[in-house]
């Protein structure tokens, strides 16, 4: 069952998008606060199949970008679209499975138990008693997401009209092409597979493991993990939410520190805790596979803002790909890059950010914006965007947990062979 990059649908989908954005914007905008508003704009984006709802949370990490009532909402954004019908289920299910699909399956249930951006999830069970996850792929995901990348390099190319100090190609670049790496579900169990081998010595953080006779391009057979949302943990003892945020500090910078790749779409919808503090990762289609060079220069800017080393922090920033650095850039790079280290620097006990808020990681980005514009922009290079995106986003979650670590020696136990 091949379906392609068509232009008809495509159309459609440019038709759907501005549709809806013509009723947001004159159904909610006039006589709205901004709060209203962004909220609005929520709903809408979550109502939609496809990867507006990734690329809403990527804008919303993007400095000034947003008004601040915006970017906070649009990080809270997830997937609200209905789940596909079940008459798509069984002809999803014999196009990639074959006629005699339910022979694999001891249940299926048709009923989808949850649905994200580019497909929904089914549970099952296999003869065997395995219980299971399906991931099935949405129809004409392809021309989909063709249609939503167009649109968002339109806004990229128009925002850069108005606002020089960040250029963001290749930050849109790198976004497409992972964007369109998530359509082959091939590619997802690959990942599954070499993480779940990363933490085959590490129990506290389990990956599903991939059944690959039932996995097709756009179809995802993996084992079922229970948990809960570590939204469902912020109340917990304090021990029970440090080690949920400790387990989750590993489960992102292990694999980056030792083996140079990251799972690049840390949302919460992709962990789950269990009382026991161990973790669960969902959701392999958005890795990404970095130089050594790359990772070498973050350590190497790690140990510059350690030992208050300009010149070490400059040829680590020239290994991230960073050019032509000035000591005015250097000093404006330095400041974003003390927010973010900061807590790693110091040997101690301490919540991840002792404001109890976001609005100091806030003003330090609008700064670093004003200085940047002034001094006539940057143009990051593509590597930047899922690392730093990673950084914020788990951030925010080590802030609702409350979690109090010495994340210094967190941090070295992961770089340390």
């Amino acid at each position: 069952m091949e379906e392609k990059n068509r232009f008809s649908k495509r159309l459609q989908r440019y038709a759907q998008v501005g549709v809806g954005g013509v009723k947001l914007m004159g159904g909610k905008l006039r006589g709205s606060d901004p709060e209203t508003f962004a909220q609005a704009l929520v709903d809408y984006l979550g109502s939609l199949k496809g990867p507006l709802v990734k690329a809403g949370q990527l804008l919303a990490m993007i400095p000034d970008l947003l008004p601040p009532a915006y970017a906070e909402k649009l990080m809270t954004l997830q997937s609200q679209a209905p789940a596909m019908g079940r008459l798509f289920v069984k002809r999803r299910l014999r196009g990639e499975l074959g006629e005699q699909w339910q022979d694999h399956f001891a249940s299926f249930e048709e009923e989808a138990m949850a649905a994200a951006s580019l497909g929904q999830v089914h549970r099952a069970s296999l003869k065997d008693g395995q219980s299971v996850a399906v991931k099935i792929q949405y129809p004409d995901m392809e021309s989909v997401v063709h249609a939503d990348l167009a649109q968002l390099t339109l806004v990229g190319k128009t925002y850069q009209l108005f606002n020089s100090a960040i250029d963001h190609r290749n930050i849109l670049q790198e976004i497409e092409t992972h964007l369109l790496q998530e359509l082959d579900y091939l590619q997802e169990a690959a990942n599954l597979q070499r993480f779940h081998k990363i933490f085959e010595e590490m129990p506290q953080i389990r990956v599903p493991k991939v059944f690959p006779a039932l996995s097709t391009k756009r179809l995802l057979t993996m084992e079922f993990q229970e948990g809960k949302s570590f939204f469902a943990f912020c109340d917990a003892p304090q021990a029970l939410r440090n080690t949920l945020a400790q387990n989750l500090f590993q489960a992102w910078y292990y694999p980056l520190y030792r083996h140079g790749v990251l799972h690049a779409d840390p949302h919460a919808g992709n962990y789950l805790g269990r009382e026991d503090g161990t973790i669960s990762l969902l959701d392999f289609g958005c890795v990404r596979q970095f130089p050594p060079l790359f990772v070498e220069g973050i350590l190497d800017l790690y140990y510059a803002l350690l030992e208050g080393a300009d010149v070490k922090a400059r040829q680590a920033y020239e290994k991230w790909g960073f050019q032509e650095i000035t000591a005015e850039l250097l000093e404006i790079l330095n400041l974003w890059a003390r927010y973010l280290y900061g807590p790693l620097l110091e040997d101690r006990v301490r919540l991840i950010d002792e404001t109890l808020s976001s609005q100091q990681g806030r003003a330090v980005a609008k700064e670093v914006h004003r200085r940047l514009k002034a001094m006539g922009g940057i143009r990051p290079p593509a590597e930047f965007v899922f690392v730093d995106r990673a950084a914020v986003a788990l951030g925010s979650m080590f802030m609702h947990l409350k979690a109090e670590l010495n994340w210094h020696r967190l941090f070295e136990s992961c770089i340390t062979p």
